[in-house]
């Protein structure tokens, strides 16, 4: 599945980058800070091909980050298409992700009923209120940790280049696992739900009799009963 391969990307490429960070990118760092920002200053180009690949891995990451999130979008559209759900699919679930201040309660809503609207077994709400929860929680860590990072800036005299670590890689790391264990799970039952439709024979379906229409009763031919004749009575004398 789409969401399943694009999430693995995303923490290959947030590895990559958090590896080259701790190798490479400190020490990058003090490089670029010694030129001063000058191109053209003595040892410039003996760190292009180290600034080349810092600049790949900031690409990759973006690209799976945003591949990831279409994916996780496009499932669930589908998913709740699939499900039944009455209300247009695309336009609430890109309002509820993206809508500031909604989008911090909306989407864990929108799984849930996407859940329920699964028709799932009734012993399984306490395990799927612990793994959402989680889910949830794990990914508002993980965006608050790298938000944090990326937008406050290298700090003065910093020796790193984006301020992602190792804490960062396992809070993005847990939260991918948890979202795809979340898809999972409303995959799997959605996946039975249709085996099961598939599944039952038609022969146990008996159709219930249906009374005749008027049109039925008006055109069925009604038999003819042939009228006995009727005796002649003679007429009586009457006495006077």
């Amino acid at each position: 599945m789409a969401v399943y391969v694009t999430l693995s990307a995303q923490v290959l490429a947030t590895a990559a980058l958090v590896v080259f960070e701790q190798a490479r990118g400190r020490r990058l760092a003090r490089e670029i800070s010694a030129l001063g920002g000058d191109p053209h200053a003595p040892g410039a180009q003996a760190v292009v091909g180290a600034v080349s690949l810092f600049a790949v891995l900031i690409m990759f990451a973006a690209v799976t980050t945003i591949a990831a999130v279409i994916a996780c979008l496009t499932w669930l559209i589908r998913a709740r298409q699939d499900a039944g759900q009455a209300r247009p699919a695309a336009p609430s679930v890109l309002a509820g992700w993206f809508v500031p201040g909604v989008n911090l309660i909306a989407p864990p809503v929108m799984m849930d009923r996407l859940w329920w609207a699964s028709r799932p077994p009734a012993d399984r709400r306490t395990r799927w209120l612990a793994l959402l929860t989680a889910w949830w929680l794990s990914w508002l860590a993980a965006l608050t940790l790298v938000l944090v990072r990326l937008l406050s800036g290298p700090s003065r005299g910093s020796t790193s280049l984006t301020g992602l670590g190792p804490i960062e890689l396992a809070a993005i790391t847990v939260a991918a696992l948890l979202c795809a264990a979340t898809v999972r799970q409303i995959a799997r039952i959605q996946a039975v739900s249709a085996q099961h439709r598939r599944r039952t024979p038609e022969s146990r379906i008996v159709p219930r009799p249906f009374p005749l229409s008027v049109s039925q009763v008006t055109t069925e031919p009604v038999p003819r009963v042939a009228a006995e004749p009727t005796p002649h009575l003679a007429p009586q004398a009457i006495p006077k």
